[in-house]
């Protein structure tokens, strides 16, 4: 489908889907957890403070995000952290705040995931993150991105702790999953679709890791704690990105 003319000068504004692409997407996840954990907890500023700030840093990032006409990797992976920081609040304030069973959020996220990906098709012809270049594309995009943050958040935490998988074998089981899809779309299996169920459950996956790092041993974590969990892949991440911004600068 030939592209909307809403923004005829934009390039594709999503990363190229490599290894590095996968792994700084898992560390986001993970900080998502760990960092929401620790300022609402740990420092003590609460899920409303929490999410209020962090939704408002949120807004600022997108808006530089959507405003640039080329992808920017240090805009875009720190939206992307944030998202998943407000994704992990959302999921919690339904779960501890409303006491919303995680079948029921992981059902009505899952529900609005599929909602967004037939309007963006309809409107669209394609899912593909191949061609975020309009205005109306990167929208849909994000919408889908924080709907599968927040679905992943309820996900990972029905499993992990309704069913009783416990951290460990959560990750276990999330990681198998995602190899699983891996080999599906090595041997044919449609692109598009399995880059999103990756997507979504890189967001479980991540979680759970975070949450064995940085949770006490007697709850069946290694005792990191949040806040160090958190600086450990932050950096890793900063490190990651820096790497593709001077990456992308040459090639400009």
């Amino acid at each position: 489908m030939t592209p909307n003319n809403d923004a005829p000068t934009w390039r594709n504004k999503v990363p190229d889907i490599t290894l590095g692409f996968w792994i700084v997407k898992i560390m986001s996840t993970t900080v998502g957890e760990t960092l929401a954990d620790y300022l609402d907890m740990d420092l003590g500023l609460g899920s409303l403070i929490t999410g209020v700030s962090m939704g408002g840093l949120l807004v600022l990032a997108l808006t530089a995000q959507m405003r640039s006409q080329r992808f920017t990797p240090w805009v875009y992976w720190l939206t992307v952290v944030l998202v998943s920081v407000v994704g992990t609040q959302i999921t919690d304030a339904l779960t501890d705040g409303l006491d919303v069973s995680l079948y029921v959020s992981t059902a009505a996220f899952s529900a609005a995931l599929a909602a967004v990906f037939a309007l963006w098709y309809r409107q669209e012809g394609t899912l593909s993150i191949q061609a975020i270049n309009t205005p109306r594309r990167e929208a849909f995009y994000w919408v889908a991105i924080l709907c599968t943050f927040a679905l992943g958040t309820a996900a990972g935490d029905l499993a992990t702790e309704a069913l009783g998988l416990g951290f460990q074998w959560g990750a276990v089981a999330f990681g198998v999953l995602i190899a699983l899809i891996a080999l599906a779309a090595h041997r044919g299996a449609n692109a598009v679709l399995a880059f999103w169920a990756a997507y979504i459950l890189t967001r479980p996956l991540g979680a759970a890791l975070g949450d064995w790092l940085a949770q006490a041993r007697a709850d069946g974590g290694l005792g990191v704690g949040a806040m160090g969990t958190s600086i450990v892949f932050l950096t890793c991440i900063a490190a990651l990105v820096l790497k593709e911004q001077r990456r992308e600068r040459s090639a400009a």
